[in-house]
């Protein structure tokens, strides 16, 4: 989840750098007043994303729900495009049919601006996306940014312009870029007529003031732009034929930069362009090195090209991007160097072995840490998933089989189920690579609601648990796998089958089948993740059951252990557990404090769907001890996170009843219409706000 913030929605920080547009910003904020389709379009680096960006931060309070931003540079293709326009309106969709549908059932009753940059390379697909929003989605108004108009009835198209070369605002961009104050008159104002006003352009130039001095600039450009085409590295070709003279004057002076690059600067920008989002050091090194690029001089390339503006400096994590227009030249020499494929291929091995790491490492104290960097690549692993399943199915299973737990977990539950279903087509592969491909697919299709598809790759699951344990040659020592004992692989399929038959109201039948193997496995639940996870079905099991002191006993000590280990996920389901049990033993203040432990661990986890079952247990509780108002506004709340995954309220069956009786109980004690204004109230504000509220406790406002 989002961290709060004043103004519903989400857009970036605005760039300081940002400079005149004052015209062009009146324009498109007049068009989104009156015009539900707005796309600014311009050449590469003309300053459409700033532009969009300042207009949508101007306009954002006369949206209720909301200006969300969606990047679409990342995609390399049309399959990831809904998908990453719901993540970006928080959308943890997990309902199975089209996510398109997904998505317009979430806009559908919603007044808000959603924001689309860099449509240019989805440009069609793009437009069926945005004309099936809008119809479905009333209040909806699409501001996008594109090189050529979207093509959608009722689009309100504006043509951004360069700055005005001879004019104020060019030069004060030059003047900012660079740190320095140049006079009107002299080289800064002749670089400015040179390069067309075109802010990259400038950005870049400016950068080799700070290196060499404007004088030598000038006189450099001069040289180049005056230079035949052929002499000018025009090397980055458009399919579109908008303001010819123009690419020319931007792709000169990229190719400018890169000609003032060293060598292996030049040979890193081409390789760099292998990533769609962010890096870091250690991702470039791992993915760029070879040859003269080693891990002593690529720092210093890399520095390089920061220093020149070729690739933005780190962001307080520690992660640099390329703009598009920069990382299209750079594929192109790419291409020419016949290295795409090579470098594709090593981009793709890092991030399938970051996240083996990651599942390594998921049963302990940095799995909070793997969570979250499993979350910042989410871009390019899903672009190694997509080079993989071209490449090697074999592999694409194995990452995929990885990672599709967090995915699911962070509610990426489509993207989880597709890879999914496409590696475990495409691959022949067998043994632990396709049980635990089938597990993470069975948990995915169970949070959707699938409980009959769910079903029957429970049942795969079972048998190649089964086959890779006892048919295939024995797993190395450790991994609790063994010809005279069950090991992970089938604690896993057992803990899928007890979380199915949880979900579809059997708990005996879940702790029967959970028992069964941890009765025949070796080990206690500290020693695996998979033997945790069938530890915590079995808890809930036994509180289906009404055997509640085992369950809390059972469940604390669980606790314990998960703190003891740093483990967050498990802990936090933990919580809802204990929450429950509190509320079955009549002791509501015990129930809310555990269920405000589960919203501040799934909080952390960024998890849609549990923080809005912590809702309804916080809910459940607050109404049992007769908090009528606070029970109402969290309920509230709870129903917009609900909403925010695309699903009806669900979870255990026993929870159901018991927030059906007591807030029937409060609905009568404080009265059907307070109830109904505080419900509402909470429902159609701020999440987050709701959320902070939830988490106070008694005692605060």
């Amino acid at each position: 989840m989002r961290d709060t913030a004043s103004v519903r929605g989400h857009l970036p920080d605005e760039n300081p750098g940002f400079v005149g547009r004052r015209t062009e910003l009146e324009r498109v904020s007049a068009a989104l007043a009156e015009h539900r389709l707005v796309t600014v379009t311009g050449v590469g680096g003309v300053g459409k994303t700033r532009l969009a960006l300042r207009a949508a931060h101007r306009a954002a309070e006369r949206y209720p729900d909301g200006a969300w931003w969606t990047d679409l540079g990342q995609l390399d293709g049309e399959r990831l495009l809904v998908a990453l326009v719901a993540d970006s309106v928080d959308l943890a969709d997990h309902t199975p049919g089209t996510s398109a549908a997904g998505l317009c059932r979430r806009l559908a009753d919603d007044r808000l601006l959603l924001v689309l940059d860099s449509c240019e390379h989805l440009a069609e697909p793009c437009a069926r996306l945005v004309a099936e929003l809008l119809a479905a989605a009333p209040g909806l108004t699409v501001l996008a940014t594109s090189r050529r108009p979207l093509g959608v009835a009722g689009e309100e198209t504006i043509a951004l312009d360069p700055l005005p070369p001879s004019g104020p605002d060019a030069l004060a961009l030059l003047r900012r870029a660079a740190g320095e104050d140049f006079p009107a008159a002299g080289p800064a104002g002749e670089i400015c007529v040179r390069l067309e006003g075109i802010p990259l352009a400038l950005e870049l130039a400016a950068a080799q003031i700070r290196l060499q001095g404007a004088e030598a600039v000038r006189d450099q450009l001069g040289s180049r732009l005056d230079a035949p085409p052929g002499a000018r590295f025009d090397l980055l070709a458009h399919t579109e034929r908008v303001w010819p003279s123009r690419h020319q004057t931007l792709r000169a002076a990229i190719g400018w930069s890169h000609e003032l690059s060293t060598p292996l600067e030049r040979l890193l920008w081409a390789r760099l362009s292998v990533f769609r989002g962010p890096f870091d050091l250690a991702s470039a090194t791992a993915v760029c090195g070879g040859g003269p690029l080693d891990r002593a001089t690529l720092p210093e390339a890399l520095d390089g090209l920061v220093r020149s503006s070729v690739v933005r400096p780190p962001d307080a994590a520690g992660r640099h991007r390329m703009l598009d227009t920069i990382r299209e030249y750079g594929a192109t020499w790419l291409d020419r160097t016949g290295e795409a494929g090579t470098v594709a291929d090593r981009h793709a091995a890092h991030f399938r072995g970051l996240v083996r790491r990651a599942e390594t490492e998921w049963h302990g104290a940095r799995q909070l840490r793997w969570y979250r960097t499993v979350d910042a690549h989410h871009t390019d692993l899903r672009t190694a998933l997509d080079r993989l399943l071209r490449t090697d199915p074999d592999a694409a299973l194995d990452l995929v089989g990885s990672v599709a737990f967090a995915w699911s977990c962070r509610g990426r539950l489509r993207e989880a189920r597709d890879g999914l279903e496409q590696a475990l087509v495409l691959s022949e592969a067998r043994g632990r690579v396709r049980a635990r491909a089938l597990w993470a697919l069975g948990v995915t299709l169970v949070l959707q609601g699938e409980f009959g598809p769910a079903q029957d790759v429970s049942e795969r699951c079972a048998r190649e648990a089964r086959h890779a344990e006892y048919a295939e040659p024995a797993e190395p020592a450790g991994t609790g796998a063994g010809r005279d004992r069950p090991g992970d692989l089938t604690l896993d399929a057992a803990a899928l089958a007890g979380l199915l038959a949880l979900t579809t109201g059997r708990p005996t039948a879940a702790d029967v089948v959970v028992g069964h193997v941890l009765d025949a496995a070796r080990g206690g639940p500290a020693d695996s993740a998979a033997r945790l996870r069938c530890h915590l079905v079995r808890v809930f099991a036994l509180t289906g059951l009404g055997r509640l002191a085992e369950a809390r006993e059972r469940a604390l000590r669980l606790r314990a252990l998960c703190e003891e280990l740093d483990e967050h996920w498990t802990r936090t389901a933990l919580e809802y557990q204990l929450a429950l049990t509190g509320l079955l033993e009549g002791d509501p203040a015990t129930a809310s404090a555990h269920a405000r432990a589960m919203l501040e661990g799934t909080r952390r986890l960024g998890a849609s769907l549990g923080v809005a079952l912590g809702l309804d247990v916080l809910a459940t509780a607050l109404a049992a001890a007769g908090e009528g108002e606070r029970a109402a506004d969290v309920s509230g709340t709870g129903e917009a996170y609900w909403r925010s995954t695309g699903q009806p309220r669900r979870g255990l069956p026993g929870l159901r009843a018991l927030h059906e009786k007591y807030t029937d109980t409060v609905r009568a004690s404080i009265g059907e219409p307070a109830y109904e204004e505080i419900f509402l109230r909470a429902l159609t504000g701020l999440p987050q706000d709701g959320l902070d509220r939830a988490l106070r406790g008694p005692g605060h406002a």
